[in-house]
């Protein structure tokens, strides 16, 4: 599971340092992570086979040929890279990912169970106000 918030920065060439808890986390990728742009967030999203599970099982759902599954395959499949680490632990962010999530240098890297994402800093911290308080009334059943 990746668990746990880090605030990271990318290199000059858009290298970024994996917590080592991640890079344990991951199976049936070898040696690296998949990474997509997020379809609900603006963000990175990244993970190995348990991620691959859960889009694979949204768009199995779905009719063949239909609109919907269509857009989720695009989205998915169409979007995903396989992203290795390098000796350091480092992975290195394609550009048209970067800016397609509009990742500047500082990033945050947070676990999401069998996935993680990797978020501006400064949209993150800006996004996160409020989030606790609505992760509190969903847990009591409220939201």
């Amino acid at each position: 599971m990746f668990l746990g918030t880090y605030e990271k920065q990318l290199d000059g060439k858009r290298r970024l340092q994996i917590p080592q808890e991640f890079r344990t986390a991951v199976s049936g990728v070898e040696l690296g992570v998949f990474c997509l742009l997020s379809v609900t967030d603006d963000c990175l999203e990244a993970g190995g086979d348990a991620l691959t599970e859960l889009y694979e099982q949204r768009i199995d759902a779905l009719p063949f040929g239909g609109e919907e599954r269509d857009a989720l395959e695009e989205a998915f499949y169409g979007g995903q890279r396989q992203l290795s680490y390098d000796g350091g632990g480092r992975i290195t962010l394609p550009e048209s990912l970067c800016e397609a999530a509009g990742l500047g240098a500082d990033v945050v890297v947070i676990g999401k169970g069998k996935r993680f994402q990797i978020w501006d800093k400064a949209k993150f911290v800006s996004r996160n106000p409020g989030r606790r308080a609505l992760a509190d009334r969903v847990l009591k059943g409220v939201a």
